[in-house]
């Protein structure tokens, strides 16, 4: 069986930048265990698979399958784009495990429609967890949870930067993610993070679209305002324009990059 797979860039407008997500686009859906297998073959922090027949999308990491994912979401509506299924300024519904997610196609860019995460804070850091991260108690400025992810602000950009975290020993602990933010140097930035899921195999996630509705809950609400730009500060890093809406849900908006187009061929069993 023939299966046309491609290999986007997302949240960037250069090749070799942003997140790269793995795309899979079928007639009819793929069983889980083939889809993993996709994954972990294309080894990418997640690769994104297409039913046309119902518009059911999921996302596998090498690992497991995800509830929700970004830079997958804006690969799809990317490659969808390009192959002439959709034009400028159409609007697609994909039905996901996080509801219906909607994507509008502009000029150069995509639009995600997302659902806003629930902050919570009133949560004791976990010394392990900050040993493993390499974060000191007096570097961090707020320490919270969303959706079973760790959320933590510290005090610096050169916190954040300098952060290099012990993923054999997150391991061995019990975790699903872990978002560090902090604001921006920049004036043309409000905030900048970083994101690690070594659990679901992805040491550090290059731009996470995910956490940035959490990002925009946060910072929307210390900034005093609804749009805001980030930057995560990966080694390939990417930009996240964001929108908090009035509708408890989020607006991600960013630009993504076809690197590879091919033709997988796997094995009738």
């Amino acid at each position: 069986m023939d299966l046309d797979i491609y290999q986007v860039d997302s949240f960037t407008s250069e090749a070799f930048k942003g997140n790269p997500a793995g795309v899979c686009i079928t007639n009819n859906g793929l069983s889980d265990s083939l889809m993993l297998s996709i994954a972990e073959e294309m080894a990418v922090s997640e690769t994104a698979f297409l039913s046309l027949y119902d518009m059911t999308l999921k996302w596998f990491t090498p690992k497991s399958e995800v509830m929700l994912c970004g830079h997958g979401t804006l690969a799809v509506a990317h490659v969808l784009k390009e192959r002439g299924q959709l034009s400028t300024h159409d609007t697609v519904n994909f039905e996901t495990l996080s509801g219906t997610l909607t994507a509008l196609v502009n000029e150069s860019t995509i639009e995600l429609d997302f659902p806003s995460p629930t902050l919570q804070f009133d949560i004791t850091p976990c010394q392990v967890l900050l040993d493993n991260l390499g974060v000191e108690v007096c570097e961090i400025v707020s320490f919270g949870s969303f959706d079973s992810k760790v959320f933590i602000e510290v005090d610096s950009e050169e916190t954040l930067l300098n952060l290099q975290p012990n993923f054999q020993a997150m391991k061995q602990t019990k975790g699903r993610g872990v978002l560090v933010t902090t604001s921006s140097n920049s004036n043309e930035l409000d905030f900048v993070s970083r994101y690690f899921a070594p659990w679901v195999g992805v040491n550090e996630d290059p731009v996470t679209g995910s956490a940035h509705c959490a990002l925009t809950v946060y910072w929307s609400g210390k900034l005093g305002k609804l749009k805001l730009q980030g930057y995560q500060a990966s080694e390939r890093g990417g930009y996240v324009t964001t929108e908090l809406l009035s509708n408890g849900r989020t607006k991600l908006i960013g630009s993504a990059v076809t690197v590879i187009k091919g033709t997988l061929q796997v094995p009738v069993v």
